[in-house]
């Protein structure tokens, strides 16, 4: 399915980072931006931007925070077009943190919220425009909203200069029927905006509701090597790349990528598709639980995590070991 409009964003060091605290190598993060940068991926997202006032900067790695010294010398001496972006959260970044764009390496600077905070959002973009960067508004969970919620926050964001919004899958719940039905919603509501999707693969599905949404008219695309990302991870961009009928994209070099790289750390570090995520998928659930209960001792009782996870009071089950 070829259409020019089309640009997919590579989250693979901001949304993998949810693992393992964004302790990433120079090495591992540089190697992503180069085969990014072969295969043609229009956006590539390094981390977020944080006050470190926000994190400890012993326990998180420099890509939860990503000062632009660092990020200069991972791209250094690469030639490459496609374009760096990093995310920011509600009440996690002050306007001090983000320089002006002609003083930065970064293209774009997204802003991830919840439909309660569309407004705190609408005016984080204000001002990450005024600094001359691209912005995009991702809303997430928005499976678990009522349907008023999320037209009063697209009415919100109809009325502003923010060129594109998100439909975020968060807990990877969704169907392609509700992918149709919120891209459609979107599309309506900000006619001049352009629609995004970034889904996650509790239940197999983030590949398949991607191309529901392409389908649908979605134009900005996320997806991640390997699927990795939080939990059960997110749409593979391996996968994309290889449906997308457009030349300019290259499937080798990441390929190589996940070959030489993305092997051997999921041999150290646990994503993908795993029993207790897809119950918390089908439940319309925070993977957080799930993500505990993987680190428990009895991490493949998937019996009594769903027994367990249909009663209340759910955290009574995850026993540290």
């Amino acid at each position: 399915m070829y259409r020019p409009e089309i640009k997919v964003l590579d989250c693979s060091i901001r949304d993998g980072g949810l693992i393992n605290k964004w302790q990433f190598s120079d090495e591992f993060v540089r190697a992503t931006y180069r085969a990014a940068s072969e295969a043609g991926v229009d956006y590539m997202e390094i981390g977020y931007k944080a006050s470190k006032d926000q994190f400890d900067s012993k326990e998180f790695g420099k890509w939860r925070f990503c000062e632009d010294s660092d990020v200069r010398k991972i791209i250094e001496g690469i030639e490459s077009s496609t374009k760096l972006a990093c995310m920011v959260d509600i009440g996690r970044v002050e306007e001090k943190d983000i320089l002006p764009k002609n003083e930065s390496p970064f293209d774009m600077i997204r802003v991830a919220c919840y439909t309660k905070d569309v407004d705190k959002a609408i005016d984080l973009c204000n001002m990450i425009m005024d600094k001359g960067y691209e912005t995009t508004v991702n809303i997430m969970a928005v499976s678990t909203n009522l349907e008023r919620e999320i037209d009063e926050a697209l009415n919100d964001l109809s009325k502003t200069k923010v060129p594109t919004v998100y439909v975020v899958d968060s807990y990877g719940a969704m169907y392609c029927e509700d992918v149709t039905f919120l891209i459609k919603k979107y599309k309506e509501a900000l006619p001049k905006k352009t629609i995004g999707i970034h889904t996650h693969n509790n239940r197999q599905l983030a590949f398949g509701n991607t191309i529901q949404a392409i389908i649908d008219g979605a134009n900005m695309l996320d997806a991640s090597v390997y699927g990795i990302g939080r939990g059960p991870g997110n749409c593979c961009l391996e996968l994309l790349l290889s449906f997308l009928q457009n030349p300019k994209y290259k499937l080798r070099p990441i390929l190589g990528l996940i070959q030489e790289h993305y092997l051997p750390l999921r041999e150290k570090i646990e994503w993908g598709y795993i029993i207790p995520y897809m119950i918390t998928g089908a439940l319309n659930e925070h993977p957080r639980i799930a993500i505990a209960y993987r680190d428990s001792v009895e991490k493949d009782n998937f019996v009594k995590f769903f027994d367990t996870l249909t009663t209340p009071e759910p955290e009574s089950l995850i026993k540290k070991g």
